[in-house]
């Protein structure tokens, strides 16, 4: 439910400027952001900002919580999961923030190489994983598609790959981001007709640079492509980089300890943030 009115159908802005979604206005939101999935995450990582200047939850789920990092601005987004959530945020965060943005994704993943639970993926580029819905209905295709590969901001993914470095074993590649978590990742079931069954190993053989599943990281560097103004004469005004904790082990079925979880968010923080504040392009 609305908690104001809306001045607009188009693009619902409330009276004071405040976005739909996300909840948020000018001023609010810095234009370095580390968004999470996870809001418990975002809390564990704002212990390590120096100060807190705002925070809000907002109606649909999103927690914005902004401060200083080395007197530096820096804002995390815990914005919950899959393409739709992160689409909200950009764009809503987009229209609020003036200048630049830099956007990294720090996220959890399934690993499908030889990166195993505990290490570190960063994203040197994402495709998307999305399930055609025709062929469910008239046989028409294949069960899954694949988009091409939208790469990384350079300079900001060589940062967190140096920063990451200090946290644990880093496997650089290409990241597929799926439109769900279990069809569209190749998880198995009795209950639902998925034609899944090897999506993981033709994934592979599609896109031999593939390293890792998730569902967000796609859309991410898709926007900060387009984020070139309506007519498409501008350059971009975001740019984004994507690291990734390996929570699965998709290639020996093996999944992440609450506690492990735990210690790596804290640890993998310091490299997130700092490789925000060092990127000044």
């Amino acid at each position: 439910m609305p908690n104001a009115q809306m001045d607009s159908a188009n693009k619902p802005l409330s009276s004071d400027g405040r976005t739909y979604h996300v909840e948020t206005r000018p001023g609010e939101v810095a234009n370095r952001i580390v968004t999470v999935g996870d809001p418990q995450r975002a809390r564990i990582m704002a212990q390590q900002l120096d100060s807190i200047v705002f925070e809000h939850s907002s109606h649909r789920g999103f927690l914005t919580i902004t401060g200083l990092y080395r007197n530096v601005p820096l804002s995390i987004v815990a914005i919950g999961m899959g393409l739709s959530m992160m689409d909200f945020f950009v764009r809503e965060t987009r229209m609020v923030v003036d200048g630049p943005l830099s956007i990294v994704r720090f996220g959890s993943c399934g690993s499908i190489c030889d990166a195993r639970v505990g290490d570190v993926i960063v994203a040197d580029a994402a495709f998307g994983i999305n399930r055609n819905y025709d062929y469910f209905d008239s046989g028409a295709g294949t069960p899954y598609r694949l988009s091409s590969l939208e790469p990384g901001d350079g300079p900001l993914t060589e940062l967190l790959a140096g920063g990451m470095a200090a946290v644990g074993p880093v496997v650089r590649g290409a990241v597929g981001n799926a439109d769900s978590f279990y069809g569209s990742q190749g998880r198995t079931g009795d209950d639902f007709y998925d034609a899944n069954d090897g999506l993981v190993a033709w994934v592979r053989e599609q896109v031999p640079g593939a390293v890792a599943l998730e569902m967000e990281s796609h859309m991410l560097f898709h926007l900060a492509r387009v984020s070139t103004g309506r007519l498409n004469d501008r350059p971009p005004s975001v740019r984004a980089g994507c690291a990734l904790l390996v929570f699965a082990d998709r290639t020996g079925n093996s999944f992440i300890s609450p506690e492990m979880s735990t210690r790596m968010v804290i640890a993998a923080t310091k490299a997130v943030f700092d490789a925000l504040v060092a990127d000044s392009k």
